[in-house]
């Protein structure tokens, strides 16, 4: 059983500090955020496969795949750092190794990340000053510091943490992250940071992480765009002294909390999408694959043509089997069904039922379900995304004045 924390952040696990700050590499807000374990963490990694990939990420992506085990994380926002060639590259190992230097611990126990506007170089004067700032205030109440800090475009910070309850005991997992906009699954579609305090190996908890992000994080999108510095970490403390081993009752439990816990900060990134009004759930079922599945639902919850309908309260399902028809997946158009909510719209045969004014209510909630069914097959999905406003167009144009 897991059950969520109210208020609850990475600092609520057991042995993780944390702390946020302004540092000056934007122009007022915080900007500056730093996890830490004094016990080494076990760690596990996803990242962006945008071929053009930011220096902390490469710098971070490296010590995650020798199997190194880390105590400190250390993040900025306002600057991504990608595209910034070696002299980039170095500026990620240098803040590397102030933090380490500041901590008194090995630079490959420190994890760089960086997210913001690319091709710019770090403020690197302005930073080190900010790791001198922010290494001695770190603390057990500085998650909620360091999930503002890691802000972009968001309206909100994204924090949350469970306890999962076992016969040997609790463990609790935390996390926050950031994400707006530039949101489409290719792993990892934003920045997360997920600590615990459960006994974790190396090779299991790359495991854990890799199908929990394929059944959350990598079923959003707000926009299509991949960006080239996103990643999720998880870090293992082992505080709690109990270990997670395949089999176990632990092992179930605490799969099903990681699982909830990414769930939900998948989602608060689409409730938060850049400009959204209307939050979206879209599930296909009766495909033949599950390839086929996500396919169906990715197109449909990439496509503008659908996002703009949902905004404008336009109830115009042709858009939505349009998608579903170049998406490339397998399927008799003669069996679709689609409903809004519980309101069928369209039936198997081209039958159209839609009622205009019970599908205006459906489309003018905040939140809503379109079903998509595609015949007999026995596989299914679940994805997540909003709809598109003028309001995005006004943040991405401005994004860097």
């Amino acid at each position: 059983m897991y059950q969520f924390i109210e208020n609850g952040t990475i600092t609520s696990v057991k042995g993780f500090q944390a702390a946020g700050i302004y540092c000056g590499i934007k122009k007022k807000k915080r900007d500056l955020a730093l996890i830490y374990s004094p016990v080494e963490c076990t760690v596990a990694g996803t990242f962006t496969l945008n071929k053009v990939k930011a220096a902390p990420l490469l710098v971070s992506q490296a010590i995650i795949k020798a199997g190194g085990k880390v105590k400190a994380i250390l993040i900025n926002s306002g600057n991504a750092n990608a595209c910034t060639g070696e002299p980039g590259h170095q500026d990620a190992l240098d803040s590397q190794a102030w933090v380490a230097a500041e901590l008194g611990i090995d630079p490959k126990e420190v994890l760089v990340s960086s997210t913001g506007v690319i091709g710019q170089r770090l403020p690197m004067p302005v930073l080190k000053q900010g790791i001198k700032d922010i290494v001695p205030i770190v603390s057990p109440i500085g998650g909620y510091d360091a999930a503002e800090a890691i802000m972009t475009t968001d309206t909100k910070d994204k924090q949350f943490a469970v306890e999962i309850q076992t016969s040997a005991g609790s463990i609790t997992i935390g996390g926050i992250c950031k994400g707006s906009g530039m949101i489409m699954p290719n792993m990892a579609t934003m920045l997360g940071f997920l600590t615990t305090d459960a006994v974790i190996d190396n090779q299991l908890i790359k495991d854990l992480l890799l199908e929990a992000v394929t059944h959350s994080f990598n079923k959003i999108t707000v926009d299509g765009d991949t960006s080239t510095n996103d990643m999720v970490v998880l870090m293992a403390n082992g505080a709690s002294g109990i270990e997670v081993v395949p089999g176990t009752e632990v092992y179930t439990e605490f799969k099903a909390g990681l699982m909830g816990l990414t769930r939900e900060m998948a989602k608060a990134i689409i409730i938060d999408g850049e400009g959204a009004t209307k939050f979206v759930e879209v599930f296909v079922s009766g495909a033949h694959s599950a390839e086929d599945a996500d396919k169906i639902a990715k197109t449909i919850c990439n496509s503008p043509l659908v996002k703009t309908a949902i905004h404008g309260q336009d109830a115009n399902w042709g858009r939505i089997i349009s998608a579903a028809g170049y998406s490339g997946a397998e399927f008799d158009p003669a069996e679709v069904s689609i409903y809004f909510d519980d309101l069928a719209i369209f039936l198997p045969n081209y039958r159209i039922v839609l009622d205009e004014e019970e599908a205006l209510k459906r489309l003018s909630k905040t939140e809503m379900k379109i079903t998509i069914n595609v015949g007999h097959g026995p596989f299914s999905t679940t994805w997540y995304t909003c709809d598109f406003s003028t309001e995005y167009i006004h943040i991405n144009a401005d994004y860097r004045s």
